[in-house]
């Protein structure tokens, strides 16, 4: 296993001929250190450079500044053969003319090892579960998507692996089959404790799979943690609204005698420095919104049931604003009905309405 760390890396591409706007910045100015065997997961919007961060730390590309270094070793000092990187992409990039098993053992093969393929194969197959030993003799044309990505991440995990890399390989996977092969990769790295990197944009994703996950948007990573600190305490506006499901309500306010007052809901009390209409958004997630019979009235927009999670979420408008807040499933509320609602001060949130930047 290795040691990942990223000192000050950036990375930039020039527009398209013709576009005279400036360079595109893909990742801008990061540094990370990812402990040998640990899972971290990337996340972030389409375009903030979570595929390029990763093609940097597999050294497919090289950074404008900074460095990559494996276990302290500058990355561009290792030799191609010596990285031991096994990489799954969203398609699979499976040779199409080599049937499975060849695709499987290739590395192997190139090594004169050939005999060890039969046992990985049947591990991985123990594992998962998933008898890759019925499609060995598959051409890629022949499998499902699903069974593509199975087959390179067994390709993956035949090697003599360093470092293992995800782009979102389950990305154009159906909801069934995403659950299926979520639950057979974390058997996987349970069972390859190797340093791994997952790109994704689905948090879901990201929480089954990962140690660590570190929130992306515009080549920069406005924070790292586990799901629950980035959910509970996030630095910034963008955080807040990123991670979370359901999604975190917001509400825009501003400082009145050292309290913060929005336009359905206020008097809770706010730091004290901040001057007098200061404006300041609260931000508060929809299980701390309670239904209370002296609370604020709102219309009922929607009202939907989630019944795994044994609750049901319910859309709420007045004066220009929009909540949610969740209820248990046995509460007989109507859609157009008027209810009343108060925010549970414990689960609020202030943010600095023009940076962002959490303040409270």
């Amino acid at each position: 296993m290795t040691t990942i760390t990223l000192e000050h890396v950036s990375k930039r591409f020039p527009r398209a001929m013709g576009d005279s706007t400036p360079e595109i910045v893909a990742v801008d100015d990061i540094t990370l250190k990812l402990q040998s065997g640990q899972v971290l997961a990337v996340l972030g919007p389409s375009g903030c450079g979570k595929s390029t961060l990763l093609r940097l730390i597999a050294g497919i590309i090289q950074p404008d500044h900074g460095r990559v270094l494996y276990d302290n070793r500058p990355l561009s000092e290792i030799p191609l053969m010596e990285r031991g990187i096994g990489m799954v992409f969203q398609e699979g990039a499976l040779i199409p003319h080599w049937e499975v098993h060849r695709s499987i053992g290739f590395f192997l093969e190139l090594r004169h090892r050939e005999t060890e393929v039969p046992e990985r194969l049947q591990r991985i197959a123990s594992i998962t579960g998933i008898g890759l030993d019925k499609l060995l003799g598959r051409f890629p044309r022949q499998l499902s998507g699903g069974e593509k990505q199975r087959v390179s991440i067994a390709r993956a995990l035949s090697r003599d692996l360093s470092l293992l890399l995800f782009d979102e390989p389950f990305a154009n996977l159906d909801a069934k089959y995403r659950a299926e092969a979520r639950v057979e990769l974390k058997r996987l790295l349970n069972a390859y404790p190797v340093t791994t990197i997952y790109v994704t944009h689905d948090q879901v994703e990201a929480v089954a799979l990962a140690d660590r996950i570190a929130i992306m948007r515009a080549g920069r990573i406005e924070q790292i943690g586990s799901y629950i600190q980035l959910r509970d305490n996030p630095l910034n506006l963008f955080v807040a609204t990123f991670i979370g499901v359901p999604t975190i309500n917001l509400f825009p306010g501003k400082v009145q005698n050292s309290m913060w007052m929005g336009e359905n809901f206020g008097g809770f009390a706010i730091r004290s420095d901040l001057p007098e209409g200061t404006k300041v958004t609260a931000g508060i997630r929809p299980e701390y919104v309670h239904l209370d019979p002296d609370g604020q009235y709102g219309v009922v927009d929607t009202v939907t049931p989630y019944f795994a999670e044994h609750y049901q979420l319910v859309e709420v408008h007045l004066a220009g604003e929009t909540w949610l807040l969740t209820t248990e499933l046995e509460r007989k509320i109507e859609v157009g009905s008027t209810i009343q609602c108060d925010l549970d001060p414990a689960g609020l949130m202030f943010f600095d309405t023009r940076t962002g930047i959490r303040i409270g």
